[in-house]
This record gives C-alpha cells, structure tokens and sequence, in this order.
C-alpha cells in the first residue's frame, strides 16, 4: 500500500453504503479516538468504499509488518479498540472478528 505519509501501520476501514448503514462512521471515529490517545504516530486510518462482506460489516483491515494482512468484521468501537490494543500493539489477532486473512501455507512462506 503505497503510504504518502511514511506510516508503517494501516487500518483501512469500509465506508460503502452497507458499512455506513452498519456503524462504519462510528467504528471510523473510534480508531482516530484510540489512536490519539495512545499516541500511535505510525498509524494511518485511511477509508474505502468496501470490502465485498457486506454480511460483516462494519469491516476493517489492517495492515502492519511482521503479521498477514487481515480483513475484519463486525467491528464495533468495541472491537476497534481490541483490534489496536492486541493486533497492533499486542501482535495478536482478534480471532473472532477475524473474516478473511492469508490461507497458514502461504503466511508460513512469507515468514
């Protein structure tokens, strides 16, 4: 993903009509909010029209080195500050809204 801000790490959040009808706006807030305050400087949140999981909306990826990009779902304001205090902080994905992510064979080769 090209970056013209040189930030490392990317939480691109889906702002189609079926993400905004969802809560994407309030997910969108959330992740600037947690951001801030955690004073993340190598963070970028960026918006998309969508991610084609309009059954798991509000989605989200996110984008970091050293982890498979990882798309996801149901992300609530919740949600969005488990996916920065343990995906981007902590290295560990939030399994249960993970919705689309790199079969283990190809993460493995990658690594």
């Amino acid at each position: 993903m090209r970056d013209p801000d040189n930030k490392e790490i990317h939480i691109v959040v889906g702002m189609g009509t079926s993400g905004i009808a969802a809560g994407a706006k309030e997910t969108l807030d959330a992740f600037l909010r947690i951001i801030e305050e955690k004073g993340l400087t190598n963070v970028a949140v960026r918006q998309v029209g969508g991610f084609g999981l309009d059954y798991a909306e509000p989605t989200v990826e996110v984008i970091m080195p050293g982890m498979p990009r990882v798309i996801y779902g149901k992300v609530t304001p919740d949600v969005a500050r488990r996916i920065v205090e343990d995906h981007i902080l902590g290295g560990k994905l939030v399994e249960n809204h993970v919705y689309d992510r790199p079969a283990a064979d190809i993460v493995s080769k990658e690594e």
